[in-house]
């Protein structure tokens, strides 16, 4: 249902678009929505998310991602072994630097720091935080912040250091996809975020589908991916989201919970340029593989990203899942052991 709120969203969302692709600015679908919700929410608009097709949109993402695991990136993966490897030591780095910041440096209590200092899923991060007696709010901006600042620092990256244009093809027109297989993407895209969510699967919305369109590309069914308009659709919805988490911000809390979230991603970027270059050589990984597979931003984010730069979506993904397995099943043992020293 489309509320004023709503409305008025979109409308700033989709000025948002027209600005950036006005003054040809990179990925306007994703910026353009991302700042422009951004300063309207921090200008004290207000405004209302799309509900459940803003995570809808992830699914497109999740077949997106299946659709390229092929048999060959398959056989892949035993040269992965080095760099995935080296996730649980980031993983563990960033909770030994980013429990004591929190705790000691920002005055969070022990559970709120422990679970913004997590890089996992933004919606799990402040869901396992709450239920273990977190700050809900404060977990939420810290994580919003940093995929802000993530997501905005990795194209500044790509485009300088690496050199690397952000305008390859998200996949194809939706008239060159033949309408037997944009079906099965459609059934597959719900089935796996609906069943994924059934299961109590974590991101369910991209990992779901992403299960399904992996079996199905593997299986020689699916070979194309979502069309382009259906990414860029994705891009304008997690854009719009990611500006929308400041809303109803407070100077105090731009000035403790944005600002810790800001130096922690700082700080997050300088440890994932590192593993980078451990990655790229020890591990005998491309860079910028390397770089996006352990840029420290959201799934979805570092997905679209790695569509737009042409990187081999299989070996990223592949790491990104990792961290978060490492992140979530790990989480009870590492906060034994971090509580257990900050006590």
């Amino acid at each position: 249902m489309f509320t004023r709120a709503r409305s008025v969203t979109f409308a700033i969302a989709l000025a948002g678009v027209g600005v950036f692709h006005g003054l040809d600015l990179p990925l306007p679908f994703l910026f353009g929505p991302m700042f422009a919700c951004l300063v309207a929410a921090l200008a004290g608009v207000k405004m209302q998310g799309a509900g459940p097709v803003s995570v809808a949109a992830r699914t497109v993402l999740g077949v997106a991602v299946g659709a390229s695991i092929t048999p060959a990136i398959l056989g892949q993966v035993p040269l992965m072994a080095m760099t995935l490897a080296m996730i649980p030591v980031y993983v563990a780095l960033i909770g030994l630097i980013g429990v004591p910041f929190f705790q000691r440096i920002c005055g969070f209590d022990r559970v709120t720091s422990y679970y913004a200092a997590m890089p996992g899923g933004f919606q799990d991060m402040v869901l396992f935080g709450q239920e273990a007696g977190g700050n809900p709010r404060a977990l939420a901006l810290i994580h919003a912040t940093r995929v802000l600042v993530i997501v905005t620092l990795a194209p500044i990256l790509l485009l300088g250091p690496f050199g690397v244009a952000l305008d390859q093809p998200m996949g194809a027109p939706a008239r060159d996809v033949p309408l037997m297989e944009m079906a099965i993407m459609v059934a597959i895209a719900l089935l796996g975020w609906k069943g994924g969510e059934r299961i109590g699967l974590f991101g369910a919305a991209i990992l779901g589908p992403m299960i399904l369109a992996a079996a199905l590309s593997l299986g020689d069914v699916l070979h194309h991916r979502p069309p382009a308009e259906a990414i860029k659709a994705a891009q304008f919805l997690i854009g719009m989201g990611i500006g929308m988490q400041f809303r109803g911000v407070t100077l105090r809390e731009l000035r403790h919970d944005v600002a810790a979230g800001a130096a922690f991603a700082v700080i997050l970027a300088a440890l994932a340029g590192g593993f980078t270059v451990l990655a790229h050589r020890i591990g005998g990984a491309p860079m910028l593989e390397a770089f996006l597979s352990f840029a420290p931003g959201g799934q979805a984010e570092m997905t679209v990203l790695a569509i737009v730069v042409g990187a081999d979506l299989g070996f990223i993904v592949i790491h990104h899942l990792m961290r978060l397995v490492v992140v979530i099943t790990g989480a009870p043992i590492m906060a034994r052991f971090i509580w257990g020293k900050t006590e």
